[in-house]
């Protein structure tokens, strides 16, 4: 039998992955988009989302220590390596090209882009402030302006 998150690190299969804190979605997610690299989709068109900035920071560490390690590793380590995150480590050729992903990942222009949902569908209203019915000079609340804000319209009620 498959092991759940080797099946949710499938880039041919569609999931949802909903879990505990703890319980593994970080390291699913980074196998998945290392499993993506292997099978040759361009960085520039992966995009990770998280809630907080901390996962985000996470599996950003996560995949490039990975890449990194892969990058040194002898052919014998590095398919195991391979296989253990669910992919066909496959022959000389995969493994020189799994070598190569950390130099391509870092080579990425803007780099892997792994974000907040909330740092996502700003950078989309920035792109496209008249489709979503705001003023092009919008400017996104910091949370102490939110504070303020909100106990100045709390107070006139």
């Amino acid at each position: 039998m498959t092991e759940p998150s080797i099946l949710a690190a499938d880039p041919a299969r569609s999931a949802w992955v909903a879990a505990n804190a703890g319980s593994g979605k970080t390291f699913t997610l980074a196998n998945r988009v290392t499993r993506l690299l292997l099978a040759e989709v361009n960085p520039e068109k992966i995009l990770c989302l998280t809630y907080t900035k901390a996962a985000a920071a996470e599996m950003q560490g996560r995949l490039f220590k990975l890449l990194g390690e892969w990058s040194m590793l002898p052919d014998d380590q590095l398919a195991e390596n391979i296989a253990q995150v669910g992919a066909d480590p496959g022959g000389a050729k995969q493994l020189r090209q799994a070598r190569r992903l950390f130099a391509q990942a870092l080579e990425t222009p803007g780099g892997l882009k792994i974000q907040t949902i909330h740092a996502f569908c700003q950078s989309l209203l920035t792109r496209f402030p008249i489709e979503a019915g705001i003023a092009p000079s919008f400017e996104v609340l910091d949370e102490q302006t939110a504070r303020r804000v909100r106990h100045v319209v709390t107070e006139d009620e």
